[in-house]
């Protein structure tokens, strides 16, 4: 039976993607292993929002042409948004790869995999490269991996974006934006439910734009309407979803908080910068009073929620001025967390052609550093409010720095780590919070069952 090594690089999307991959190829009699030492095929599920994923990738895949002294039958191969993104051209930047798949086409892996393997057992190795756009291709991810007492999973409801903010490459490398019938989704989410599993989370490049080709259901939106027949399924306990656009947030959608209950109290919602100025120069198409808004009508319809964000420092012309403008943001939101990105140029963008001038690495790094340490301040003071409540966890398995311990996740999406035993897997708990580092709590085991 040949084995089969994939490593993902990238959002919850690529990971989304290999599962199905590898489970395509699970299915066509292929044995995933732990290592690319000891596998036949190697496949790397590649990300290209920012330039250091792909340099990673690239290097990883120089380093594994080594394998060949050792099996040179071993097929290697990207697939993904940066095989999207650079295609054919591939075959010279990387000599030794075998197979080029992008992200229309992950339903056919297995059969170039097949011909791959084929033509380096029979001495005449080929470049296979598939990028082409394909109609129907967003309904191709539907298959699920199971891991042993698993109770959550990703499901995608939509594929590509027609946003095209300035500094984002998703709109290249995942093309137009197509959803995946209601129906559709619903019944993969009761086969899901079905299996054990207890919380899906939703994704789409802007998932909170889904079905906007969909017409609307007594005044609701296609993604409420997709909520609300989630709500119906037998098993299902949370949803949740990933990553929304301000502009997407509606008044039907901001109803959902605290109306569907099996709706988690978490919203991610990218603000990306609290200048206007920039928002403008990225094509967000809101403003920071708008955001406010948005934010103040959510916590109005759940005051419970946990707010987070994505923002980037360091946006060609930013400049002092404007980043006070982004830290003020922060500050009047009060995110519970956040991911801070320095702004790197992505060929091809309308942000690599603005004339505002390069912000200098040095200054990117000190704007990105100072928000961080002011979530991280905000976090420990938060943490400490948190310190004697009771909150629901579902337990996911064991705690990835110390597996003498389980970990779960809150409503809210912060991750709750307990001494428990193997009974309490997969089971949603009430536990009191004894301490908490800021971004992880910790809870008290004398009141399980």
């Amino acid at each position: 039976m040949p084995s089969v090594f994939l490593k993902t690089y990238g959002c919850q999307m690529n990971e989304r993607d290999s599962e199905q991959v590898l489970r395509q190829l699970q299915d066509r009699g292929y044995r995933p292993v732990q290592s690319e030492k000891e596998a036949d095929v190697v496949l790397l599920n590649t990300c290209s929002v920012r330039d250091l994923a792909e340099q990673k990738a690239l290097r990883k895949m120089g380093n594994l042409r080594a394998l060949r002294k050792k099996n040179p039958g071993v097929v290697l191969g990207f697939l993904g948004c940066m095989a999207q993104r650079r295609g054919a051209a591939l075959e010279k930047e990387m000599a030794g790869v075998d197979l080029v798949v992008g992200t229309q086409k992950f339903h056919r892996v297995p059969d170039l995999v097949e011909q791959a393997r084929q033509a380096r057992l029979g001495g005449r190795p080929s470049f296979l490269a598939e990028v082409e756009e394909e109609t129907g291709s967003e309904s191709a991810i539907r298959d699920h991996v199971f891991a042993p007492r698993q109770v959550t999973a990703f499901v995608s409801v939509m594929q590509g974006c027609d946003m095209h903010c300035s500094f984002c490459i998703v709109p290249t490398t995942r093309g137009k934006e197509r959803s995946r019938p209601i129906a559709e989704i619903v019944e993969e989410v009761r086969h899901l439910a079905g299996q054990g599993i207890r919380e899906v989370t939703l994704l789409g490049q802007i998932v909170n734009m889904y079905g906007r080709r969909i017409p609307a259901r007594e005044g609701k939106s296609a993604f409420v309407q997709l909520l609300e027949d989630l709500e119906s399924v037998p098993g299902l306990d949370r949803i949740r979803f990933t990553s929304p656009h301000p502009r997407g947030m509606k008044p039907d959608l901001i109803g959902c908080y605290g109306r569907l209950k099996k709706l988690c109290e978490h919203l991610h919602l990218p603000v990306q910068s609290g200048s206007d100025r920039i928002l403008r120069q990225m094509g967000r198409g809101y403003t920071a009073d708008q955001y406010l808004r948005i934010v103040d009508q959510v916590r109005q319809a759940c005051p419970q929620i946990g707010l987070t964000t994505d923002v980037i420092v360091g946006y060609p012309g930013e400049t002092d001025a404007d980043f006070a403008a982004t830290r003020k943001m922060m500050e009047q939101v009060d995110f519970d967390n956040g991911f801070i990105f320095r702004y790197s140029p992505r060929e091809g963008t309308r942000a690599t052609q603005e004339t505002g001038g390069e912000v200098p690495e040095k200054v990117k790094e000190e704007r990105n550093q100072e928000l961080l340490g002011l979530l991280t301040r905000r976090a420990e003071e938060k943490a400490k409010q948190r310190v004697g409540s009771l909150v629901e966890i579902l337990v996911e398995g064991p705690s990835k720095t110390r597996e003498s311990r389980l970990t779960g996740r809150s409503r809210q999406n912060r991750p709750v780590v307990f001494s428990g035993g193997e009974r309490h897997l997969g089971q949603l708990l009430t536990v009191r919070i004894t301490e908490s580092t800021g971004f992880t709590d910790y809870g008290d085991p004398s009141i399980l069952g």
